[in-house]
């Protein structure tokens, strides 16, 4: 299957160039035994990460492509199938108590080292809130991590477990760290995963395309929004077999 899905605006040479290296690289891993499919299993959970609105609103430092015309519509129409069907949602934003960063007790840890998480103080709640277009509704969980990964250090593989969740349909930002990481965990954990091709972005050029070949390749099955929709609706009647 094809995962190649630039957001709009991104070069058209760099998408040729991906393409190719892409090309190669599948008939490199098909001959190695990757790409195997993990496939849906009975229980689904969508996980939206850090779609809150210093991710998706302009003029913030983590601003992400593709938001508006891709991803929240996206992630839109799998919400009104978790919703309809009785499946779990987890909301995940991220945000810091202590954002001084010359106090080695802040819960930043050594993050804010790399990157300016300082930006999303707790005591700012609006900007670390989750983008209004996709509000949780009353049931569904809000996450607040300090980490890339929204297992780590968290309480989601537990609830997960809890709810008898066996598969995780992850979405949002940004693929190259936060969804990328939340993959790989959930696959350790035990968790049978699918990235949603369409609701996944980034900031910079080629990152969502190069990752979710590469995620698809290792660590989940890269899967359309339709599809996704199709087995949210279908799995307490008919499973959906893995292609």
């Amino acid at each position: 299957m094809s995962v190649t899905v630039p957001p709009s605006g991104f070069d058209r040479e760099l998408d040729a160039t991906l393409a190719l290296a892409f090309e190669k690289a599948s008939a490199l891993y098909r001959a190695r035994g990757f790409q195997r499919r993990i496939g849906f299993g009975s229980r689904p959970a969508l996980i939206n990460v850090d779609l809150a609105n210093a991710w998706t609103r302009p003029g913030n430092p983590f601003t992400c492509e593709g938001v508006d015309d891709r991803i929240i519509p996206g992630v839109q129409g799998l919400l009104a199938a978790c919703r309809r069907n009785g499946h779990p949602v987890v909301h995940v934003t991220t945000c810091y108590q202590v954002t001084d960063r010359s106090n080695p007790l802040t819960d930043m840890g050594l993050w804010h080292d790399k990157i300016p998480i300082e930006v999303v103080a707790q005591s700012n709640p609006e900007i670390w809130a989750i983008d209004s277009r996709i509000e949780p509704i009353e049931g569904e969980q809000v996450l607040i991590k300090k980490r890339a990964s929204a297992f780590h250090g968290t309480y989601l593989a537990g609830f997960l477990r809890a709810a008898g969740v066996d598969t995780i349909l992850v979405t949002g930002v940004t693929a190259s760290a936060c969804v990328r990481e939340t993959l790989c965990d959930g696959l350790a954990d035990g968790f049978r995963t699918i990235a949603v091709k369409e609701c996944i972005g980034d900031r910079v050029a080629g990152a969502v395309a190069w990752n979710l070949f590469d995620i698809d390749a290792k660590f989940a099955d890269v899967e359309s929004v339709e599809r996704c929709v199709a087995y949210l609706d279908d799995v307490g009647h008919v499973p959906i077999a893995a292609e």
